[in-house]
C-alpha cells in the first residue's frame, strides 16, 4: 500500500461542528478513525494539582471537541504520571505508529523540546514528536482573552475585535531566552494588530528584559502598560508573572490555561505530526 493510499485510510476526516454561541464559534474538529495513535499531551515539569488539573482539562477539550479519541497527559519531569510511564502503557499493534506527543509549550523550548525526543526515542512503543502549539495566531486569539477577562483589553463578542482597551500597551512575557522572545514577538505582532495597541516582547527570566519592554511603550506613548503570559501556566515560569508585572508597577492577565484555542491547536499539530509521519 502507498504512503499515499495509507494516508487516506489513516488520517482524520474533518467534520464541520453546529455553530456555537460565543467567542469560538464555527470551530474545525478533527474525527480520528478507531486504532489511530494515540494523542499524548507532554507537560513541561512534574506532577503538580493545578498544572495536571490544567492539562486534564486541556485533553477533554481535546476528546470531546477535537478528535474524538482519548487524550493523555504525560509529564516530563517526577516519576508521578511521567510521559515515560504514559508511553509504556501504550499497546503496540505490529509495526504501526502508537502515539504522537504533542508538547504543551507556547513556542520551541530548547529543554523542553530536548526532553520530549528523549522520552520519545526511549518510547516501548512507535511514537513521534509534533511541533510546538505556537507560534500561531490561535495564541494571540488565547492572549487576547485572558487580557479581556482581566478586564485589560475590551473585545467584540462576535469579531474578537477590540474596541476599547484599559491598557494602552502590552508586554507579552515568555519563558525562557532572547531566541524565545524573539519567537514570542510573531505573536506579540499578531496581538498588536488585534488591540490596535503597541506590544513588546520580553523574558520572564530576566527582569530588565520586562523593564526595558515597558520603557519602550512608555517611549511610544503607551500610559498605562498590562503583562500578558505568554505560557500555558504548568511551566516553572509561571510563578515569576507576578513579581514581573510589579517591577514595573503594571497589571497582568492569568495564564492561559485550558484555552479552547491550545485545544484546538494540539488536535492540529497531532494531524500535521501523523501526516508527516505517513508520508516518511
Amino acid at each position: 500500500m502507498s504512503p499515499e493510499s495509507q494516508a487516506s485510510e489513516a488520517l482524520p476526516s474533518r467534520r464541520r461542528r453546529t455553530p456555537r454561541g460565543g467567542r469560538h464559534r464555527g470551530d474545525e474538529s478533527f474525527l480520528l478513525p478507531p486504532g489511530s495513535p494515540t494523542l499524548v499531551l507532554a507537560v513541561p515539569g512534574p506532577a503538580r494539582p493545578a498544572g495536571t488539573d490544567l492539562a486534564a482539562e486541556l485533553a477533554r477539550l481535546v476528546e470531546l471537541e477535537h478528535t474524538g479519541q482519548p487524550a493523555y497527559v504525560g509529564h516530563l519531569e517526577g516519576g508521578e504520571a511521567s510521559l515515560h510511564a504514559v508511553l509504556a502503557g501504550i499497546r503496540q499493534q505490529g509495526d504501526e505508529l502508537a502515539a504522537v506527543v504533542v508538547p504543551l509549550s507556547t513556542g520551541p523550548d530548547p529543554a523542553l523540546d530536548a526532553a520530549v525526543r528523549a522520552a520519545v526515542a526511549g518510547a516501548p512503543v512507535r511514537t513521534v514528536a509534533a511541533e510546538p502549539l505556537g507560534p500561531h495566531p490561535l495564541i494571540a486569539e488565547a492572549l487576547h482573552d485572558r487580557l479581556a477577562d482581566a478586564g485589560l483589553a475590551r473585545a467584540d463578542r462576535i469579531r474578537l475585535m477590540t474596541m476599547v482597551t484599559a491598557a494602552s500597551g502590552v508586554i507579552v512575557a515568555t519563558p525562557g531566552d532572547a531566541a524565545a522572545v524573539r519567537q514570542a514577538e510573531v505573536t506579540g505582532v499578531l496581538l498588536a494588530s488585534r488591540l490596535a495597541a503597541p506590544v513588546f516582547t520580553a523574558s520572564l527570566n530576566d527582569e530588565a528584559s520586562v523593564k526595558a519592554a515597558y520603557e519602550q511603550l512608555r517611549a511610544a506613548g503607551a500610559a498605562s502598560i498590562a503583562v500578558a503570559p505568554h505560557l500555558i501556566g504548568p511551566e516553572p515560569e509561571a510563578a515569576l508573572i507576578g513579581a514581573a508585572a510589579a517591577s514595573v508597577g503594571s497589571a497582568h492577565s492569568a495564564p492561559l490555561g485550558a484555552h479552547p484555542a491550545l485545544a484546538r491547536l494540539a488536535a492540529l499539530r497531532y494531524v500535521e505530526a501523523l501526516s508527516t509521519a505517513l508520508a516518511d
